[in-house]
């Protein structure tokens, strides 16, 4: 990613939970626990950032960034 993590810091408090919950359910699943809410996390993670990009609380960067990042695993 080029060393835009920046692009993650002052983050609205929804998205950077929803964030942080992803991440949760991420490591529950490689660590081979048993984990059935992944792809609601996604999904919210997915709304969130849309969310926070129309009402303008993130930049269209962050926005792709985190897209890529997270949900494309780029």
């Amino acid at each position: 990613m080029n060393n835009k993590e920046y692009l993650e810091c002052d983050l609205p408090t929804f998205l950077s939970e929803s964030l942080t919950a992803y991440k949760n359910a991420l490591i529950k699943i490689k660590s081979g626990e048993t984990y059935w809410q992944l792809d609601m996390d996604y999904c919210e993670l997915q709304s969130n950032i849309n969310v926070a990009e129309v009402e303008q609380d993130i930049t269209a960067e962050q926005a792709n960034y985190l897209r890529r990042k997270y949900l494309y695993g780029e």
